[in-house]
């Protein structure tokens, strides 16, 4: 599959564009959300830029997934850095160039928004998208474990 790989940031009017590809990526990763907080955790990314992007990839015209970035400040890299949160290729267009070229212009555009160091998560099962990680940059920090508390509100 050849062609050209685009992001296009995704806008409040296309959340109804946007919300089928998350439930297929949540279905993928077993992420349990309910429609109704998945909704509203999406419309409030899509509708504050200081929140994070999210774009759209297209494989030529063709919508093939979605990739958003969540800022944050790091003391260790100096600077701003983001969180890779969610990257979904919907399955026809696996395994054919996109992830690279989509991470790539993904680190390009970190850049320009002055990001320093980029970071994601990766099912530890999931051989084939951390050698493409690792093939993309991304090194495994394994001296330390992610940990999370959520916060209820």
């Amino acid at each position: 599959m050849t062609g050209a790989w685009t992001l296009a940031q995704a806008e409040p009017a296309q959340l109804d564009t946007v919300l089928p590809l998350v439930c297929a990526y949540h279905e993928f990763e077993h992420i349990s959300l309910d429609a109704a907080t998945r909704r509203r955790a999406v419309a409030e990314l899509l509708g504050d830029a200081r929140r994070g992007t999210l774009w759209l990839i297209h494989h030529d015209e063709e919508l093939a997934g979605y990739v958003a970035i969540c800022p944050g400040y790091s003391i260790e890299f100096a600077g701003f850095d983001a969180f890779v949160d969610e990257f979904f290729l919907l399955p026809a267009h696996r395994g054919h160039g996109g992830g690279r070229a989509v991470l790539e212009q993904v680190k390009d555009a970190a850049r320009a928004l002055g990001i320093r160091a980029l970071h994601l998560e990766v099912a530890r099962d999931n051989a084939r998208a951390r050698a493409l990680y690792a093939d993309c940059g991304f090194a495994a920090r394994e001296r330390y474990v992610l940990m999370s508390a959520h916060l209820e509100s």
